[in-house]
C-alpha cells in the first residue's frame, strides 16, 4: 500500500486534490488578523522576509496565500517521499518549492545546504520564504536554530503567524495538524518583523531561538484564544 500512495501517478493525484481543497478554504473561511499593519507594509515593499508557522498549521498557511498579496513566495518542503505530493500541491497553488530539510542528532544532510543557500538567493531577490521550523518529523513545536542562522545571513526581517480555525478536522499525525473545513472561522495572530543581528555570537542566536520559540508557542495559544471567543 505504501508503494501505491508513493507512486508519481497517485503523488500527483493527491497533491491536486489538496491544492483544490485548499483553494476552497482560501474563499470560504472567515478569517481575522491581528497585528496585520507591519506585515501590509513591508509586503508593499521590495525587501525579501522569512514567514514561520508550525507544521501542523501547514493548511491553514497556505489558505492565508492572499496576505502575500504579489510578493514572490516559496516554501521549503523536505525531500522526503511523504513530502512529495505537499510540493505538488504548493506549485498548484503558486507557491513554488524549496525541496531539502536540516539534519537532526547528526544525521546525514538531506538537502539541508543546497536548500539554505537557494532560500538566502530568493531572500535577497525580495520574496518571501515560508518555513514550518519543525518538520518534516519534528519534535512538535520545537524550533531548531536553522531559521535563526538564516536570518542572521540574510538580514531581513522575520514574521511569525500563529493560526487557528474551527470547525477543523484534527488528524492523528506526529504535528497534531489540523485542516480547516469550509467556511469555518480563522484567527490569525501576527509578530514581527523580528530580525537577528548580523554579527550575533552563538550565545545570542541560541538566546534568540528560545526567544522565537516563545513567541511561537504563545502567539499559537493566542490565536486559539482569540478564536475560542469568537464561537457562538
Amino acid at each position: 500500500m505504501k508503494r501505491v500512495l508513493r507512486s508519481p501517478a497517485v503523488q500527483a493525484l493527491l497533491g491536486w486534490l489538496v491544492a483544490a481543497y485548499i483553494e476552497l478554504i482560501i474563499v470560504t473561511v472567515r478569517w481575522r488578523f491581528e497585528n496585520r499593519a507591519p506585515v501590509d507594509e513591508i509586503m508593499s515593499g521590495s525587501e525579501g522576509l522569512i514567514a514561520l508557522f508550525w507544521h501542523g498549521r501547514i493548511a491553514q498557511g497556505m489558505a492565508c496565500r492572499p496576505l502575500l498579496k504579489a510578493k514572490p513566495r516559496r516554501v521549503m518542503i523536505s525531500l522526503s517521499a511523504d513530502g512529495e505530493f505537499i510540493a505538488k500541491a504548493a506549485e498548484r497553488l503558486k507557491i513554488q518549492p524549496v525541496r531539502g530539510s536540516a539534519a537532526r542528532g547528526g544525521g546525514p544532510d538531506k538537502g539541508g545546504s543546497r536548500a539554505f543557500r537557494e532560500a538566502l538567493m530568493f531572500i535577497r531577490s525580495g520574496g518571501v520564504m515560508i518555513l514550518t521550523p519543525d518538520g518534516p518529523r519534528g519534535p512538535r513545536e520545537e524550533l531548531p536554530l536553522g531559521p535563526v542562522q538564516m536570518a542572521r545571513v540574510a538580514n531581513c526581517p522575520v514574521f511569525v503567524m500563529s493560526l487557528a480555525a474551527s470547525p477543523a478536522l484534527a488528524l492523528s499525525s506526529w504535528d497534531r495538524a489540523k485542516v480547516p473545513l469550509p467556511f469555518a472561522r480563522g484567527q490569525v495572530v501576527l509578530e514581527g518583523p523580528l530580525r537577528v543581528p548580523p554579527h550575533s555570537s552563538s550565545e545570542t542566536l541560541e538566546r534568540v531561538r528560545e526567544e522565537w520559540q516563545s513567541r511561537m508557542r504563545a502567539g499559537q495559544a493566542r490565536a486559539e484564544a482569540l478564536l475560542a471567543a469568537r464561537q457562538p
